[in-house]
């Protein structure tokens, strides 16, 4: 009896001892699952707080990209700015040039009219003093016959006139 209690006792402890390593793979296959599921957990985290990161990233570049188009379109617009003042600036100058042009070329004209009237009357007042010259010429050689003349009715000899007739007056 002894034989049979004590493999009794050895086939309960063989039991408690199969029992007992059952559950310790329960618990070692518990213990796995619950490790690949915080795993699983630790990896979904990561891979949202990457896709977090990334749009982020993503919306910060576009925040930048949007920044930089509008300071270039403000760099555009300040530039068009400048030319169109620029330009103004330079057709106002042909404007002005074009004036001045017009009043220089209005002025040489006036110029050229004033200086052609004087060369005019400078002419004509030529021709003024010439005939009055002639006519006090022709007054003298008027005068010179009219003397001729007489001399020759009071009955003087042409030869004595010869001298007379001969001289010219000159001025």
């Amino acid at each position: 009896m002894q034989e049979k209690a004590a493999d009794r006792q050895a086939e309960i402890d063989a039991l408690r001892a199969k029992r007992a390593f059952e559950e310790g793979e329960r618990q070692a296959r518990l213990r796995e699952k619950l490790e690949q599921e915080k795993r699983a957990r630790i990896a979904e985290d990561l891979e949202q707080a990457r896709q977090r990161q990334f749009m982020e990233k993503q919306a910060s570049l576009a925040e930048q990209a949007r920044i930089e188009r509008e300071d270039y379109m403000a760099q555009i617009h300040k530039q068009k700015m400048f030319e169109a003042a620029e330009k103004e600036v330079e057709e106002k100058k042909a404007v002005a040039r074009k004036v001045n042009e017009k009043d220089v070329r209005a002025q040489i004209t006036v110029k050229e009219e004033i200086s052609k009237q004087k060369r005019v009357d400078y002419l004509e007042e030529g021709k003024k003093v010439r005939e009055k010259v002639e006519a006090e010429r022709q007054k003298i050689r008027d005068i010179q016959a009219g003397k001729i003349e007489e001399l020759t009715d009071v009955g003087i000899d042409k030869k004595y006139l010869y001298d007379l007739q001969k001289k010219t007056v000159s001025f």
